[in-house]
């Protein structure tokens, strides 16, 4: 039976930090990457703790399968599902539920633990068709990040508030020329889904008349198309004197364009994102971000969940997690030294 010293030795951390990866220790000061590993190999050895070691029987517990939207590999490139994932797995762990975990690209129709689940959480974008596949797994549904109709209990963000707000902050900064740099996400390899942060802001400066067509650069949700895109935005002769950018992780590479070129933020260029992952403070300027509540999020979904299937209610549910604008050093007014140009 697996222990925590063999979870430490292949995980190469200490007996300690394993022990408060698996109790869920909020002060406990390590990467995502490293609390990811050690609850990845404990499943992969069948940990079980002293108590569930126990030899008294126990009640049949509860089981959910957690369909996730992003793979292994595009997780580590953006934080933002793996924290509403952390979000999941620690409720779970705290209700004594049985969690299974499926990434996208994997075959769920082909594998066994979709037998007698309680219920589902999907997190991420899913098309008709795949969410009629999870309802032929469980009755029980809920949506994180995604509400594509009210016939499904979801929890989302208000991105198009966010985003309103946002561009009324950079206005009363005496931006007026507003750049977005974006990314495109589909449900199938030819279904592009609409994205509300540029929505909002194609529609809110629209009304304004500050719209500008070539001011709208879009590619993947990742650093290294935020890093492109911004060096696109570079190489044009007529620049905005602020960009909205849909995510931190676009934005990370946005800075590192800015830096390259020479290019002082805020003075010059101001930059703001959404999200506010970790590493979004720690920036050099420090990034003004919307503070996204994701591991809430993941929380929240079980209690949906748990709710659902224990009221047997027949009424969705959706609930909207909220948001707060974290004003850092990446933004400011506009001044004498703003590189836009028209």
């Amino acid at each position: 039976m697996a222990t925590l010293k063999d979870i430490a030795e292949r995980a190469g951390v200490s007996l300690a930090t394993v022990s408060r990866v698996l109790n869920y220790d909020n002060t406990l000061s390590v990467s995502d990457e490293t609390r990811k590993k050690v609850i990845e190999i404990a499943q992969q050895l069948n940990y079980k703790s002293m108590r569930q070691r126990s030899s008294r029987p126990q009640p049949e517990r509860t089981k959910i399968g957690l369909v996730y939207w992003y793979s292994q590999e595009q997780e580590l490139a953006d934080p933002y599902y793996m924290s509403i994932r952390l979000g999941v797995e620690k409720e779970s762990f705290e209700r004594k539920i049985d969690l299974i975990k499926m990434f996208k690209n994997a075959d769920y129709q082909m594998n066994d633990w979709v037998e007698g689940l309680d219920g589902i959480i999907a997190v991420g974008k899913y098309s008709e068709a795949d969410i009629e596949q999870f309802k032929s797994m469980s009755g029980n549904i809920v949506l994180v990040d995604y509400s594509p109709s009210e016939n499904y209990d979801s929890i989302v963000v208000d991105f198009r508030k966010a985003m309103i707000q946002m561009l009324e902050y950079l206005i009363d900064l005496g931006h007026e020329q507003i750049g977005f740099i974006g990314g495109r996400e589909f449900v199938r390899s030819d279904l592009p889904l609409k994205d509300e942060r540029e929505t909002t802001f194609y529609e809110f400066l629209k009304l304004k008349d500050r719209y500008i067509p070539e001011f709208v650069w879009t590619g993947n949700f990742t650093s290294e198309d935020g890093y492109r895109l911004m060096s696109d935005a570079l190489n044009k002769p007529k620049h905005p004197s602020a960009f909205v950018v849909a995510n931190d992780s676009m934005a990370i590479g946005a800075l590192r364009a800015l830096h390259e070129a020479g290019v002082k933020v805020p003075e010059e260029i101001s930059l703001v994102s959404f999200n506010d992952i970790a590493t979004s403070r720690f920036l050099q300027p420090s990034l003004t971000t919307v503070k996204v509540h994701t591991e809430f999020m993941g929380e929240a979904a079980v209690e949906l969940l748990m709710e659902q299937i224990e009221s047997k209610r027949t009424i969705s549910k959706k609930v909207v997690v909220p948001f707060e604008i974290e004003i850092r050093e990446s933004s400011g007014p506009v001044t004498g030294n703003n590189l836009a140009s028209l």
